[in-house]
């Protein structure tokens, strides 16, 4: 370890500290999203920033930190005045509070073009019409059978097992199958992909650390370059997949590269993966800890749609969204300046006491039940109805299959993660029911060598 290293390692933590006093006594409430206690549960933080602070200058980040429902969704739905394009780099922090070393953020900026959720109009309204043809409620409705039938064929996996880890053995497999089928992946590269997904999904956290950058890095040649291989042959022998319809929007004379085409099958790839796993993990843990509201669902599973929508809302899958300022804009008494940073409270917003009732509350009869956490505006998640529609399959073959779901033996604990939320493991114990698969597609061979 160099000197400067081992001096910037000691100094650091008195830093941050420092910077963490000043803002409680600015404010009477400090966002650090890198303590372990708001990572396991952010709630309480969120509460506080609401009622004290709700337009919060961070000293560490140097972001205006917001929090309410109303605010969140107005700058989520203003794109010309707020950016999802990355601020310069000399402005970018880490949540730590450190400014990002200019020779990372430059780095970001060269291996990885942005795609289109790093992008305004009007790039990113041409790319996001070309993948929306995959995503047509008609495109989602022909998957439902087969996402079941996958959903159960992971279930079978685990038959006779009266614990085990959702996360590992359903939660995480059952996107994969199904956005990779989408794409056009060959079953046997299936896990592969999840694993290179697991890794790239990481550069969306600011939390990055140097070693998880080279990592990312390396992760995105490799997609690039299976990519590459994937376009060439279909280009020779299109399929019913996204690589095909792309390339035929490509020759009926849309404006594709081939760079813009790999990133957003990156993008689409993790996207795809992260909202689901942990709609589910995150859904079926705050049911376990709420078994009244786990056993109306089962007694009342046409509840199964407004379940969904609370279970978003109640721990939301994407906890923060970020934006750059483009011109100098007055919001409450604060100006902010272009290039200032805002940190955009997903998961704050979706407990917001003026727009929910007993927001604090899981309560799948909700009828206030129009959550934030796929977005607002021109970036609302393309992918929203599949991630839903997968959610819904999810919990219905738990329920059909299992009379009982209970805490398995490890605790739960979340990733260390603070845009995307979600479970290392969610052990489960459960009890079988002598009713399973009631109505369900049968699981053929094929789809239960895409679930392996």
């Amino acid at each position: 370890m160099s000197l400067r290293t081992t001096i910037r390692s000691a100094v650091a933590p008195v830093y941050i500290k420092a910077r963490l006093m000043q803002e409680r006594l600015q404010s009477g409430v400090v966002w650090y999203p890198l303590d372990p206690d708001f990572i396991a549960n952010p709630y309480p933080t969120y509460r506080e920033l609401r009622e004290r602070d709700p337009f919060h200058p961070s000293p560490l980040t140097g972001a205006m930190v917001i929090s309410r429902y109303d605010d969140v969704d107005s700058v989520l739905r203003n794109y010309k005045v707020f950016s999802n394009v990355r601020g310069p780099v000399a402005t970018r922090r880490r949540a730590s509070g450190r400014p990002v070393r200019e020779d990372i953020a430059e780095q970001i900026e060269n291996e990885l073009q942005p795609s289109m959720l790093g992008l305004d109009p009007p790039d990113h309204t041409r790319l996001r019409g070309l993948v929306s043809r995959a995503f047509t409620p008609r495109q989602i409705a022909k998957m439902e059978d087969h996402i079941r039938a996958t959903a159960h064929a992971l279930l079978d996996e685990v038959e006779g097992q009266d614990e085990f880890d959702l996360m590992g053995n359903l939660a995480a497999l059952l996107p994969t199958v199904v956005i990779a089928e989408m794409i056009g992946v060959p079953t046997e590269d299936r896990q592969q992909f999840k694993e290179w997904s697991d890794k790239f999904a990481r550069v969306l956290e600011p939390n990055l650390t140097s070693s998880e950058l080279s990592g990312v890095f390396e992760t995105g040649r490799l997609f690039d370059e299976y990519f590459r291989g994937i376009v060439a042959e279909r280009r020779g022998n299109p399929q019913d997949d996204l690589v095909s319809r792309l390339i035929e929007a490509e020759e009926e004379g849309d404006k594709l590269t081939e760079s813009e085409m790999l990133v957003t099958l990156r993008l689409l790839l993790v996207a795809g993966n992260e909202t689901t796993t942990n709609l589910i993990g995150n859904g079926l843990k705050s049911l376990i800890e709420h078994p009244e509201q786990l056993e109306l669902l089962r007694q009342r599973p046409e509840l199964i749609d407004n379940a969904i929508e609370e279970l978003l809302r109640y721990d939301s899958p994407v906890q923060l969204d970020g934006r750059t300022t483009l011109d100098e804009f007055q919001i409450d008494r604060h100006t902010l300046k272009p290039g200032r940073p805002v940190s955009l409270l997903i998961g704050g917003a979706n407990r917001d006491p003026e727009e929910f009732s007993d927001p604090e509350t899981l309560d799948i009869t909700r009828e206030d039940a129009g959550n934030i956490s796929f977005g607002r505006g021109i970036h609302h998640c393309l992918g929203a109805p599949l991630a839903r529609l997968e959610g819904k399959i999810a919990f219905e073959a738990l329920l059909e299959r299992f009379d009982d779901i209970q805490f398995g033996t490890r605790t739960p604990v979340y990733k260390p993660n603070i845009v995307l939320r979600g479970l290392k493991h969610l052990d489960i114990r459960v009890e079988r029911s002598g009713n399973r698969r009631i109505g369900a597609t049968e699981a053929t061979p094929e789809t239960v060598a895409a679930a392996d």
